[in-house]
């Protein structure tokens, strides 16, 4: 893994190739999404075919419930243990998340609530690469459970056992076997055998990720979810764990970001021969290999200040202070997910703490934290206003609109006088 000094020149290198515009994936996704959106069933199963190797047809596109019921049958008892504790966990930490409505007197006469109401269907999008991320069918079902909505449709191209397990342990029923571009399309438009849905979640790959942008303006997307990315903060620490933690990242995808930052030269140093002993006892087509060639490197801060800065402007999915110090914790706001401390395994905040793993990445957290409850309901505004409310407000709003020139508005309200 390269060390390299934290410059200017760097940094600007770093930030203009992270802003780039991924023109050639949205070229191909664009085209999958519109071919989707005419063809419906027919395109959708072509590019099943063409781009995972699936043949479908109308019967065979739903994972039937005897599939789930054997998956669960057969999937150890280990494993099942483990997706019930995890599933336990993030359920209760989406009940923490989940608004209330309220209402509350503004003044007499006038009362002002906020009502929350779930959405009617969601799509959860589950990659399905070298592996089923089982683990994101709990981050996206459960806390749309939590949230109330009625019809959660799961979408895997080549599903695993242990996702299928999960499932029915959740009680998610619909499950189709599609990915890519083609699934997205499928959500945002709807076809012969899918039904639209209102909102996708969930993480994917570049063309994923560009499907979703383009589907954005007819379908509701949770955010922009990228390949994933890591920024270890570090001014000491364990190197092992610190070089540990960049290869789990790391190993999610060849365009995976994996950085240490670091004021530290000696730390840098440590950490680097760690990272390369570690990858050696990884095979050879893990991830992790292309990762840590490719956009990954440990940078050394000219102070710890500038490093602060560089890791708030870079605003990162996962964000891992080992020394978690009041004083630094308190300096740095953008983040996805933060991790404190040595014991802070960035794989836990994956699995099995209560938080969710999908995440802001591109410097989206700037804007907005994980996946939550949040994302799946609707907060609306009430008023009602009684005759003395409307006689008292009735010169502030008459008022107001003829100064923007909206006579009618004016009008509607002196009218009930």
């Amino acid at each position: 893994m390269r060390i390299v000094e934290l410059t200017e020149a760097f940094a600007a290198k770093f930030f203009a190739q992270r802003s780039s515009h991924d023109a050639a994936a949205e070229r191909v996704a664009s085209r999958i999404v519109a071919d989707v959106r005419r063809g419906g069933d027919a395109a959708l199963f072509r590019w099943s075919s063409r781009l995972d190797g699936v043949r479908l047809t109308r019967s065979t596109l739903w994972i039937s419930r005897t599939e789930l019921r054997a998956a669960h049958k057969n999937v150890s008892r280990e494993l099942l243990r483990a997706i019930e504790h995890a599933a336990r966990n993030i359920r209760r930490v989406a009940e923490q998340q989940l608004p209330r409505s309220w209402t509350i007197n503004v003044e007499p006469g006038v009362r002002v609530g906020q009502r929350v109401t779930p959405l009617e269907t969601i799509g959860c999008y589950i990659p399905g690469g070298r592996f089923s991320l089982f683990s994101t069918l709990l981050m996206t079902a459960i806390p749309a459970q939590v949230a109330g909505v009625k019809r959660i449709v799961v979408a895997c191209p080549k599903a695993s056992p242990a996702l299928l397990a999960a499932a029915e342990i959740l009680g998610v029923k619909e499950i189709a076997r599609i990915g890519g571009a083609q699934a997205i399309g499928a959500f945002a438009y709807g076809t012969q055998s899918i039904q639209r849905v209102d909102k996708i979640c969930g993480p994917g790959n570049r063309y994923v990720t560009a499907a979703k942008r383009i589907v954005s303006n007819d379908c509701a997307i949770d955010m922009p979810t990228g390949p994933t990315e890591v920024l270890i903060l570090a001014t000491g620490g364990e190197p092992r764990y610190i070089a540990a933690d960049l290869l789990a990242q790391a190993e999610h995808d060849p365009d995976a970001v994996a950085l240490l930052l670091t004021p530290s030269s000696r730390l840098a140093k440590a950490v680097a021969a760690e990272v390369a002993e570690q990858l050696q006892t990884l095979p050879k087509n893990n991830p992790a290999w292309k990762s840590l060639q490719q956009a990954s490197v440990i940078l050394v801060a000219p102070s710890l200040d500038t490093a602060i800065r560089f890791a708030n402007k870079v605003a990162p999915e996962h964000l891992s202070i080992p020394h978690a110090e009041k004083s630094l914790v308190k300096n740095l706001s953008e983040a996805g997910s933060v991790f404190l401390g040595p014991w802070s395994a960035q794989p836990i905040g994956d699995y099995a703490s209560g938080t969710n793993h999908v995440l802001p990445t591109s410097g989206w957290a700037r804007a907005r934290g994980g996946l939550s409850a949040l994302d799946f309901v609707k907060c609306s505004s009430t008023q009602e206003i009684s005759r003395a409310g409307l006689k008292r407000l009735a010169p502030v709003a008459s008022s107001m609109a003829r100064a923007e020139g909206l006579e009618a508005h004016a009008r509607a309200v002196e009218v009930r006088k």
